[in-house]
């Protein structure tokens, strides 16, 4: 056995490493090239793209957008909502991983985007208790629902030959093995 698999470590090779610098690089251009565009985004979908092909070594990818993120517009509210809740898309993707379909995956995205206001509600229940974030939420509800939409009719559209094209790369990777 390898070492990485008697000890139940992640071990990323120089391969990973590249590989991680250019999804969080991915996610910021794809974030930038539809940010004058509210609530639409791709973002949702690359990262559940990239958790089928990378698997938990996403977190890694997600956690350098954020630091991107950080670098282009600074720190705020809004960092702490990022560090979470990218990675909880990541676990949602590990857990319909299994699935030979793609419509779990709009699903995904569709819902992820319906409830991204609720799962940024967290740091306003600590700032401001219930009724602050509740204020908040509600306040946001219009855009979950474009956000919501949107993602879903990208998955939708884009999940398939995105999917065909990452399924590609891998496999003629896995061929020209070093």
């Amino acid at each position: 056995m390898k070492q990485q698999e008697t000890n139940h470590k992640i071990i990323f090779t120089v391969k990973d490493i590249a590989t991680i610098g250019m999804m969080a690089a991915m996610l910021e251009t794809v974030k930038f090239v539809f940010q004058s565009i509210p609530n639409v985004e791709f973002v949702t979908l690359f990262i559940i793209l990239f958790t089928l092909y990378l698997g938990p070594k996403t977190l890694v990818s997600v956690w350098a957008f954020v630091g991107l993120e950080c670098v282009v517009w600074g720190f705020g509210l809004w960092t702490i909502m990022y560090f979470y809740i990218w990675p909880i898309l990541v676990i949602l993707t590990l857990l319909l991983r299994k699935s030979t379909s793609s419509w779990p995956f709009v699903v995904l995205a569709t819902c992820f985007g319906l409830f991204f206001g609720a799962l940024c509600t967290i740091p306003y229940f600590f700032i401001g208790g219930v009724s602050t974030a509740f204020a908040w939420w509600v306040a946001g509800i219009p855009y979950d629902i474009l956000h919501g939409i949107s993602n879903g009719i990208g998955a939708f559209i884009l999940f398939r030959p995105l999917n065909h094209i990452l399924t590609r790369v891998k496999n003629e990777t896995l061929n020209k093995r070093d």
